[in-house]
């Protein structure tokens, strides 16, 4: 489940609050499954899917509703990916990630801001996005969501075949580990960057000590 960010402040604080979005590494395809991003009109850059949460919205909510939005896909929502922090408009921004499976084919037509969709494999997606820190979080995170459908895809083949077409809950495959992508270039001399990426490091610490 993802992280529900919260930001206690003062009014003239808000100013400076990080932006929160959401959005999908999204996959279509059994044998040989292709990942989406989509090509933006006005800055004719392609990206992840993904957008601003709306007040009070939830962010698994906000990422579905944005990927609809931006591929026309309807989605089954899976693992939380992770998030990645970055500079937007003068601030933070921070955009967590589900692993989502396209649904059928398009339910809707793009949104305006949107000019075309692509599906391609891992390393041509990785290639094609603009964003260096989106290029980042995808070379993390794609081969883990691809992993992860294709022991699901094993699981759920073996369940198959032992119980006569029941889901078996024992095969489910392990949860998909958390990724942060910090473009530092651009967001060092911020200091909520600067406690983010502190704060990483001491997880990762942690993590170290109690696997040792």
């Amino acid at each position: 489940m993802g992280i529900r960010h919260r930001f206690y402040m003062t009014d003239s604080a808000k100013r400076h609050a990080p932006i929160l979005a959401a959005g999908g590494i999204v996959l279509r395809g059994k044998t040989r499954p292709r990942i989406a991003i989509v090509r933006l009109r006005r800055e004719k850059a392609w990206v992840l899917p993904k957008g601003k949460l709306m007040p009070r919205e939830h962010p698994r909510d906000a990422a579905k509703r944005e990927v609809l939005e931006e591929t026309g896909y309807r989605v089954s929502v899976h693992e939380f990916l992770g998030s990645m922090s970055y500079a937007a408009e003068g601030k933070i921004k921070i955009v967590q990630f589900w692993l989502m499976r396209a649904i059928g084919s398009p339910a809707r037509e793009l949104m305006d801001d949107v000019k075309a969709v692509k599906w391609l494999p891992l390393r041509q997606a990785i290639a094609m996005l603009n964003r260096p820190h989106e290029k980042v979080f995808l070379t993390h995170a794609g081969p883990i969501a691809f992993d992860y459908f294709k022991k699901s895809g094993r699981a759920k083949s073996r369940s198959l075949s032992l119980n006569g077409g029941a889901r078996s809950r024992n095969g489910a495959p392990a949860s998909v580990e958390h990724v942060i992508a910090l473009d530092y270039e651009k967001t060092r001399p911020n200091a909520f960057a600067k406690a983010l990426a502190s704060w990483r490091a001491r997880a990762v610490q942690s993590s170290a000590r109690k696997a040792s």
